[in-house]
């Protein structure tokens, strides 16, 4: 029997011994390398030239169980990005007005207008586009089904929202300037 490193650092009868009573005793292929102390290779080469194999059952448990963990933790942020889109689209059809302040003469003014700067609009629904888009994102991680159909949705609303901003722009400009101090 011979592995890497024979020449520098053999591989005694002993450790091949307790290769394969670890073994025995149901212990995997990285606990018996710390026991004796050898490399996860080392290990491995023994094992199948003793024709030893390792049950990889645990191993594929742990991974399923960690990959359901990390589907219920980004449902809860998805939750949370489409919450943030809800709250935005919310604020941005508010009808009773918006607090803003500027700063004049060094001291804080605050007023009331009935709709919001260009800039700010545009902002809220880049805002409610990246939430979705970042939502849809993940969802997509944990679905094979729908893909293109959801893709497809958030392009349509990413066109409606940037439509909507577009026609509340020209509608505010037509207005006229003096509305908003």
């Amino acid at each position: 029997m011979a592995a890497a490193n024979q020449h520098t650092n053999p591989v005694t009868d002993h450790e091949i011994a307790e290769i394969r009573r670890l073994h025995g005793e149901g212990l995997g292929r990285n606990e018996i390398a710390r026991e004796i102390g050898r490399s996860l290779r080392t290990v491995s080469v023994y094992a199948a030239e003793m024709g030893l194999g390792f049950d990889r059952s645990k191993t594929a448990a742990a991974t399923e169980a960690k990959m359901q963990d990390a589907k219920a933790r980004r449902a809860a942020i998805i939750q949370g990005l489409y919450d943030v889109a809800e709250d935005e689209l919310a604020y941005l059809k508010n009808t009773d007005g918006y607090q803003l302040v500027e700063v004049s003469l060094g001291k804080p003014v605050k007023y009331t207008v009935d709709r919001l700067p260009a800039q700010d609009r545009k902002a809220l629904v880049s805002s409610v586009s990246t939430a979705t888009s970042a939502a849809a994102r993940l969802e997509a991680l944990d679905t094979n089904n729908g893909i293109d159909d959801g893709v497809s949705m958030l392009g349509k609303l990413a066109s409606g929202l940037s439509a909507a901003y577009t026609a509340m722009t020209e509608e505010g400009s037509s207005e006229g300037a003096g509305d908003a101090p």
